[in-house]
């Protein structure tokens, strides 16, 4: 047998094993897999441990692990079934649920807020809850960004919003009863807050030698009962409150002449009193 009949040979078996694996894996259909979940057995157990008159785990933790109270989170419940425009209305239907494409009774609506809310809380995967409330990533994922589209329309003009004329005169006179502080608006503060997950190319910006690891700066304006008003973060670099404060868009409505009327008076009236050397007007 000559060289050239092996080298023929050879090549004609390569081409047969390669033949035959296109063969092989053209053949292979690769199926969605699907696991049994019990959708009605983990919601009545959900319900058990905290939604019933006799819950399993009383508020205290209930507020330990949704990081809010029940009475909000039944509050939201019921706005979200009460809501009757766009986005996604029935996609948290609970007094008439729907069957999903298994012919499955689908989630309540204590079983897709509460993975939504813990997603947010945590800051955990999506699935990670998938043992107790038998859900999977795409589903819970779902249902996370309809839950978010749902609170912004629905709580957006009334929450998420700067002070009105009326909210300003409400706020200093809430302000001046409670702390004895004339013309406050709220209490600003900074805070890091820790980025476990900071991409490795971007931790040398928001790291700083006072504190451990990655870091995000937060700056917030609160008034007495808890709602915050004014929101800034995401600044890179070694920031304390008065560089985030320089950086933030605070004051921009007011340089810009957006500001109610009443913000705008009171500092314009302290302004000209600390160009003339004397006290401001009280």
């Amino acid at each position: 047998m000559t060289f050239y009949s092996i080298s023929r040979n050879y090549l004609d078996l390569l081409d047969a094993m390669d033949q035959e694996d296109e063969a092989r894996y053209s053949r292979t259909i690769f199926r969605r897999r699907r696991l049994q979940r019990d959708q009605i057995d983990t919601g009545n157990r959900l319900y058990k441990d905290y939604f019933s008159d006799n819950p399993t785990f009383p508020g205290d933790y209930f507020r330990n692990r949704y990081r809010m109270s029940k009475s909000l989170f039944n509050r939201i419940g019921h706005a979200i079934l009460s809501y009757e425009s766009q986005p996604k209305t029935d996609y948290f239907q609970y007094v008439d649920q729907r069957f999903d494409v298994t012919g499955q009774l689908a989630f309540n609506i204590f079983q897709k807020c509460t993975s939504a809310i813990r997603q947010l809380a945590y800051g955990i995967a999506p699935d990670a809850f998938d043992e107790y409330l038998h859900m999977g990533a795409s589903t819970s994922c779902d249902y996370l960004n309809n839950y978010c589209k749902c609170i912004i329309h629905m709580f957006a003009r009334k929450y998420l919003r700067k002070p009105t004329e009326e909210d300003v005169r409400q706020l200093h006179a809430k302000h001046l009863e409670m702390h004895g502080f004339l013309g406050m608006l709220g209490s600003l503060d900074c805070m890091h807050w820790a980025w476990k997950n900071c991409p490795v190319a971007w931790q040398g910006h928001y790291h700083r030698g006072d504190h451990e690891g990655t870091t995000i700066m937060l700056e917030v304006v609160a008034s007495y009962d808890m709602w915050i008003w004014h929101a800034f973060f995401g600044l890179a670099g070694s920031k304390n409150d008065i560089n985030v404060l320089n950086e933030s868009d605070l004051f921009e409505d007011l340089l810009d002449g957006r500001a109610p009327e009443e913000i705008g008076g009171r500092i314009l009236t302290v302004n000209k009193a600390a160009s003339k050397g004397s006290r401001p007007e009280r």
